[in-house]
C-alpha cells in the first residue's frame, strides 16, 4: 500500500506539472518553476510572522502568493522593460529569495523556519501525512486530496481555455489581433504553474517538481508536433517514470525523488537519440541517405 500512494503521488504531480509545463516549454519559459520554488521563502517567513506557527495551510498560502506576485513581476519586467524572459526570471527568484533570507536572519534567527518548511519535501513520507478527522477516521494521505484537487482544477483550465492557450503560445500576435486576451490567459497559466508547484512542494520536493515541469513536456516535444499529442505523451511518460523510478528506488535503497528524476534522464536520453524524426539516429539516416542520393 505505501508503494501505491507514494507511485499515486508522483503520477499526480507528473500530470499536473506535465501538463502545464508543455505550454512552458512552447513559450520558453521553462525555467520558471525553479524561479517560483526560490521567490516564494519570503511568503513562507511571513506566514510564520503572522500566525505564529508552521501549520502547512498557512506556509502554502503563503507561499502560493509569492508565487503569484513572483510571475506578476516577472512579465512586467519582461513587457514594460523589455527583458529577456530568463533575465526577467533571473532578476525577481535572485531579489525575493535574497529577501527572505534577511527576513529569516533578522526575525526569525532563533526559530527552526527556512525553505525546508516547503520546499524540500519528501515523497517518501507521503503514506504517513494523513489526513485524520476529528472522530479519528483515518480519510488517507492528505497530499492525494491536495494534489487531486490541483489535478482536477488543472485539467478544467486547459480544457476550458485549450484554444486561448495554444494560440497564444504559437502565435501571440494573431491572438490578440483575432480578439483573444492573450495577458490575461498569460497571467492565468502563471498563476496556474504557481498554485501547481506550491502545492506539490511539501510532499515530493522542489527538484522533482522541476524536474515533471520539464522533463517529459521535452521528451514528448522529441515525439511529436501535434500538442494535443504531446499532452497525452507528457501524461504517460510522469506515471510511468513514477512508477518505474519508485521501485528503482526501492531496488537500489536509493532516493526515491532521485531515481524518478534520473529516470526522467534516461527517457529523455532513450528518446533523444532514436525518435522517429527527430533523434540523432533518425538524423544521421537521412543525411546519410541524400548524400548517396546525390
Amino acid at each position: 500500500m505505501i508503494a501505491f500512494w507514494i507511485i499515486l503521488t508522483g503520477s499526480l504531480v507528473a500530470i499536473s506539472c506535465g501538463l502545464l509545463g508543455s505550454f512552458l516549454i512552447l513559450r520558453k519559459m521553462s525555467m520558471i518553476g525553479d524561479a517560483i520554488s526560490h521567490a516564494v521563502l519570503p511568503g513562507i517567513v511571513i506566514a510564520f510572522l503572522l500566525s505564529g506557527n508552521r501549520e502547512p495551510l498557512s506556509m502554502l498560502l503563503g507561499a502560493g502568493f509569492f508565487g503569484l506576485l513572483s510571475t506578476f513581476i516577472i512579465e512586467y519586467l519582461h513587457q514594460k522593460a523589455k527583458l529577456q524572459t530568463d533575465a526577467a526570471i533571473g532578476v525577481t527568484f535572485t531579489l525575493l529569495f535574497a529577501v527572505g533570507i534577511i527576513l529569516i536572519s533578522v526575525f526569525t534567527g532563533k526559530v527552526d523556519i527556512d525553505q525546508d518548511c516547503v520546499l524540500y519535501g519528501e515523497i517518501a513520507y507521503v503514506p504517513i501525512d494523513l489526513w485524520i478527522l476529528d472522530d479519528g477516521t483515518i480519510m488517507g494521505p492528505r497530499p492525494i486530496y491536495i494534489l487531486s484537487t490541483v489535478l482536477v482544477l488543472i485539467v478544467l483550465f486547459i480544457t476550458i481555455g485549450y484554444k486561448h492557450l495554444k494560440i497564444g503560445t504559437f502565435d501571440p500576435a494573431f491572438a490578440t489581433a483575432i480578439g483573444i486576451p492573450t495577458v490575461l490567459w498569460h497571467y492565468l497559466l502563471m498563476g496556474a504553474v504557481s498554485i501547481t508547484t506550491v502545492a506539490s512542494f511539501e510532499s515530493v520536493g522542489s527538484i522533482l517538481v522541476v524536474a515533471f515541469l520539464i522533463g517529459p513536456p521535452a521528451t514528448a516535444y522529441l515525439l511529436t508536433d501535434d500538442l494535443k499529442k504531446m499532452l497525452i505523451i507528457t501524461c504517460i511518460l510522469g506515471v510511468l517514470i513514477s512508477f518505474f523510478g519508485y521501485w528503482l528506488a526501492y531496488w537500489l535503497n536509493a532516493s526515491i525523488a532521485g531515481c524518478m528524476t534520473v529516470l526522467l534522464g534516461v527517457f529523455f536520453t532513450i528518446v533523444f537519440i532514436f525518435a522517429p524524426n527527430t533523434g540523432i539516429l533518425a538524423k544521421k539516416l537521412k543525411s546519410n541517405k541524400n548524400a548517396i542520393s546525390i
